[in-house]
């Protein structure tokens, strides 16, 4: 089958791979010359324009846009909008906001332009192990791409699924993404525990290593913690500086709007803001508050 792959970083490229090695036909192009050349060598077929990415493909064509959310992605969609013809589908696999993919869905039809939504997990791991994809849109058009999905993800019928109409398959991925914050910081928070209980001596990575089979908090998440332990036991090498990028704040929204109690993502999320503060006011109003209402101490600078 033939794909465009616009966006080359290294979870477009490591795509447009497994695409290649699953018989797949790609055409692939990326601002960053040397990206296209690299994955020129890898048997894809690079070019140099949108306009020429066009070109190569027959109808009804299918491209699949692989860059940041926001500004970037709108770019590329508004460019791919004026060039591809009627029957024509834009497949978005980044991170973008579920209701800018329906607001474009909205904009395409009138020209009988299609737009497919995929949320895809899997990160760097995934040109061997295959992506995780919610996929949203037209049934007749998803059913269309199904050797796509077949052929990246970790089994033909495992991994990915057409949960819903345009929208449905980023949504589906943002409170994916809200989860995964949570993870993150259970984990984090109970290794600094260990970490703390110093007269213990604990060895993390021992018990990192011990938990990933049988417990029944085995996980993906634990097996990377414990690869990242085993090379940097007291991680003296890694600034506790963690951004975010969107989806969880988009989650939070949500569950606001949808009245939906979510404290856990809710906190974890507030829990990297608290990462990037070197001096925290909050913190210093609190000591101030604590020695003004019981004559505390506090650390002076």
């Amino acid at each position: 089958m033939e794909i465009g792959m616009v966006g080359l970083g290294k979870m477009g490229a490591n795509m447009a791979q497994r695409l290649l090695k699953h018989g797949h036909h790609v055409v692939a192009f990326d601002l960053n010359e040397e990206n296209v050349r690299a994955i020129a060598k890898q048997g894809v077929v690079g070019v140099d324009s949108l306009e020429d990415l066009i070109s190569k493909l027959t109808s009804p064509r299918h491209v699949w846009v692989m860059v940041p959310s926001g500004k970037p992605t709108t770019s590329v969609i508004q460019s791919l909008a004026l060039l591809l013809s009627p029957g024509d589908t834009i497949i978005d696999g980044g991170n973008s906001n579920y209701k800018d993919t329906m607001n474009w869905a909205a904009q395409l039809r009138p020209q009988n332009l299609h737009i497919v939504d995929v949320g895809t997990s899997g990160g760097v791991w995934g040109l061997a192990e295959g992506y995780s994809m919610m996929i949203g849109g037209d049934d007749e058009v998803v059913e269309r791409l199904t050797p796509i999905f077949e052929s990246l993800a970790p089994a033909s019928d495992k991994g990915w699924g057409h949960v819903g109409p345009s929208g449905a398959g980023h949504f589906v991925k943002m409170v994916h993404n809200g989860i995964e914050y949570g993870l993150m910081q259970a984990y984090a928070e109970g290794f600094e525990i260990m970490k703390a209980k110093s007269d213990l001596d604990l060895d993390l990575y021992q018990i990192a290593e011990i938990w990933r089979f049988g417990s029944v908090v085995r996980s993906w998440l634990l097996d990377l913690t414990a690869d990242a332990l085993k090379e940097d036991p007291e991680l003296q090498h890694i600034r506790g500086y963690v951004p975010d990028s969107g989806e969880g704040r988009w989650t939070v929204a949500e569950a606001i709007d949808l009245d939906v109690p979510a404290p856990v993502i809710t906190l974890a999320l507030m829990a990297r803001f608290v990462s990037r503060q070197e001096d925290s006011f909050s913190a210093k109003l609190l000591a101030a508050l604590r020695n003004q209402f019981g004559g505390h101490a506090v650390i002076r600078e």
